[in-house]
């Protein structure tokens, strides 16, 4: 059968794709050798969507980000506090929700009933959240540690924070109007979110998750839609690539 694949396809391809055929016939990995790789539409300087992909469809990371908090939907409940809208809270939390806050930094969103930096917001009262819903945030705030501690501090008792915040990422510093040209200091891994969150949570309490692998990556990149890969490709993680980070931190019952 292998001489017979060899034959048909000596003479109608090309000798490097008669390689790559022919390798994953037998189920082997192919390596195209230096010289012999085809970029084909991702050979640019510039990628196809400057903004995440948002003008293609769902952004890669807002898939992770949809799993992570769906895997978690039930901490979502009692009082919660969400940043900027309560988009996550209404599709995730539902009737186990009995009061969501906004939080905004700044006065004038519309669905802010907080306004508060993170990093001093002794105004918010302590023991107050079940939940607090901390997603696409860290990365805008340079004292990071100050902003945990508060999470921490305005939590009930056994509340819980779910976090997520970028590894591998495209800053989006040439989009002024959204704010974030001057404030986006960070991107993490698995490691430094583990150190991070475990320097002031129980460790214990800490449950860390991270997602992506070269090809989501270098999607997320390119500002690739998630409609334009597979769930296969999705569910692949590979430890090296580190392209979103989840975070599911709980509070003591009891003070330490």
């Amino acid at each position: 059968m292998t001489q017979l694949f060899k034959s048909i396809t000596r003479s109608v391809v090309p000798q490097s794709l008669r390689r790559s055929l022919l390798a994953r016939w037998r189920g082997d990995r192919y390596h195209p050798p230096v010289g012999a790789v085809r970029f084909g539409d991702v050979r640019r300087l510039k990628p196809l969507s400057d903004f995440f992909g948002c003008d293609r469809g769902q952004p890669i990371d807002r898939y992770y980000i949809d799993r992570f908090v769906a895997a978690h939907a039930g901490d979502i409940a009692g009082r919660t506090l969400e940043i900027g809208d309560d988009v996550y809270t209404l599709q995730f939390g539902g009737a186990r929700v009995t009061h969501s806050d906004v939080l905004h930094v700044e006065a004038g969103n519309p669905k802010a009933t907080i306004v508060a930096d993170l990093t001093q917001a002794d105004h918010i009262p302590s023991n107050t959240f079940d939940c607090v819903l901390l997603l696409q945030t860290l990365q805008l705030i340079y004292d990071a540690r100050s902003a945990i501690g508060t999470v921490l501090r305005i939590l009930k008792p056994g509340g819980v924070v779910l976090a997520t915040f970028p590894g591998i990422t495209h800053i989006p510093r040439s989009d002024p109007k959204e704010g974030w040209a001057d404030s986006w200091h960070w991107s993490f891994t698995a490691t430094s979110a583990r150190r991070m969150f475990g320097e002031l949570f129980p460790k214990d309490n800490v449950r860390i998750e991270a997602f992506g692998n070269v090809l989501t990556a270098t999607s997320f990149l390119q500002g690739l839609s998630a409609a334009e890969l597979t769930p296969a490709e999705f569910d692949f993680r590979d430890r090296d690539y580190d392209m979103l980070i989840g975070v599911r931190a709980q509070k003591p019952l009891t003070a330490s």
